[in-house]
């Protein structure tokens, strides 16, 4: 049974505790018992990664730290909004997820909202899996660009939260730059015309790489990207499998990317 059915069902062994249990147990409705008392490393914990867990830490994470980075420059817009439903609509949430995730997203918005704890414990929960810790940065950041800008102050807290996960401050540069990329990224062209210089120019940055890298560096950039990004994978580690949809579409985004830039050097 997944995480959701056994929230739904009542069974709640695998149960969070700290803040994210908190605010989960908040916006589902239920009393947790311990769930909401319990300390992050509780006995369920101890035994090692719980995928049920790791899945609901990952959900909850996701929306009220969006709602966290969408108040960011002073006010929440209507796009920063009509990206978090665009990202429960790409999920297909039913009803009831639904209403718990703009819960969690309207928690975030609050000004007692602590980000810190709530950093801390997701990046426990995940047991620092980097490839997973890296698909919640993309998502912000996508989040982030809703109104087609990153505002300074949005960057400021995403760099601040990226640095608390472990990554680099050039590794979040390169998020962004990919992010940004994939923004404005359509793939294709026309069968037989050159791309246009600016969407040869984004495929380029969505896989990280230069026009001057080598056929085989940007295969191996092309390579490792789908690998971090494969759906599978990243379930396995612990994505909740609402969200395998938005890597199914980065896949794809990927893939775009790299087939545009090889078609343009065989030509």
């Amino acid at each position: 049974m997944s995480w959701w059915g056994k929230i739904i069902g009542g069974t709640f062994g695998f149960m969070l505790g700290g803040p994210l249990g908190a605010m989960l147990g908040a916006a589902v409705g239920h009393n947790f018992d311990n769930g909401l008392t319990g300390s992050p490393t509780s006995s369920s914990h101890r035994g090692g990664p719980n995928q049920e867990r790791i899945q609901s830490a990952f959900f909850t994470t996701v929306f009220s730290v969006m709602g966290h980075v969408a108040k960011a420059d002073g006010r929440v817009s209507e796009d920063e909004i009509a990206m978090a439903r665009s990202v429960m609509q790409q999920m297909s949430l039913d009803q009831n997820q639904t209403r718990v995730a703009m819960d969690l997203f309207n928690q975030g918005k609050h000004a007692d909202f602590v980000l810190d704890p709530v950093i801390t414990q997701f990046r426990k929960e995940c047991h620092r899996r980097r490839t997973l810790l890296q698909m919640f940065l993309e998502i912000l950041l996508h989040a982030a660009y809703a109104d087609g800008v990153l505002h300074r102050d949005e960057e400021a807290l995403l760099k601040d939260i990226s640095a608390k996960l472990g990554f680099s401050d050039a590794h979040f540069q390169q998020l962004e730059a990919m992010v940004r990329a994939q923004r404005f990224f359509t793939g294709g062209g026309q069968p037989g015309q050159p791309p246009p210089a600016e969407l040869l120019t984004d495929a380029y940055a969505l896989l990280g790489v230069q026009p001057s890298n080598s056929d085989a560096e940007v295969k191996k950039a092309y390579r490792r990207m789908m690998s971090q990004h494969h759906p599978d994978k990243l379930m396995a580690k612990g994505l909740p499998e609402e969200m395998v949809k938005l890597a199914t579409q980065k896949t794809q985004e990927i893939k775009a990317a790299y087939d545009l830039i090889k078609d343009n050097r065989t030509r």
